[in-house]
């Protein structure tokens, strides 16, 4: 099975590819894009031009690593919110305006039990992939399960744990305004590694990626009271 990077670079038009890129594997700069989908630094730049230019991505300068050498430094290529609008999109309007009646009438405990069912109800439809899967390999396999869901997800081996990315996020528009949606997704993340996760990054609060850090050492995570209600 195709993994995401290697998704954005087959087929589709040069343009199309460098925002599947950029959806699938975050910020990068153009020499990164260029390597990864096999063309010229300046072609890749000809298109990024073109899409800063519509709205659809946005740059800022790199970070180096280590000594800084002579030169202009490199730019790091990201999407806008239109860029990421031009993803696997879910809610949007609806959902925000089903939400805000939702709190309105029942309050902040209503949209947080709605967020609590939501998270019970992921949790249970990856369980079952995650159910055969060794404990190192279910941060793999489960950043698998939520690319097949619109997430764009990867993992990378941090040493002490596993780095989990998701670039992009179906739900972004409702999450922005109700980040209960982040917090009980955290929580179903956790249950489904059985590991106590830490979300460092979300792309509802403005960031480029969705970050969480998967610790190496397993620590049981229990079903709270209202996640058993919600599988009820």
């Amino acid at each position: 099975m195709k993994n995401v990077a290697e998704q954005a670079a087959a087929g589709g038009g040069t343009r199309e590819r460098v925002h599947a890129s950029l959806l699938a594997l975050g910020p990068s700069t153009a020499a990164a894009l260029a390597e990864r989908l096999g063309l010229s630094p300046a072609a890749v730049r000809k298109h990024l031009d073109a899409l800063l230019a519509d709205g659809t991505v946005t740059h800022r300068e790199a970070r180096p690593r280590g000594l800084r050498g002579r030169g202009r430094p490199a730019r790091l290529y990201a999407l806008t919110d239109a860029g990421h609008a031009g993803g696997p999109a879910a809610y949007d309007e609806l959902a925000v305006g089903a939400l805000r009646f939702l709190a309105e009438a029942g309050g902040a405990s209503a949209v947080e039990r709605f967020a609590q069912v939501r998270g019970a109800e992921l949790e249970d439809r990856y369980a079952g992939r995650l159910r055969d899967v060794a404990g190192p390999d279910r941060p793999a396999a489960l950043a698998q399960a939520l690319s097949d869901d619109g997430y764009a997800a990867t993992t990378s081996d941090q040493g002490v744990g596993v780095q989990l990315c998701q670039h992009h996020c179906p739900v972004r528009s409702v999450a922005s305004q109700f980040p209960q949606l982040c917090e009980a997704e955290t929580a179903a993340l956790s249950r489904l590694l059985d590991v106590h996760v830490q979300r460092l990054a979300t792309i509802a609060h403005g960031d480029g990626v969705c970050t969480t850090f998967i610790p190496v050492t397993a620590v049981h995570v229990p079903a709270t009271p209202e996640t058993a209600k919600a599988d009820r």
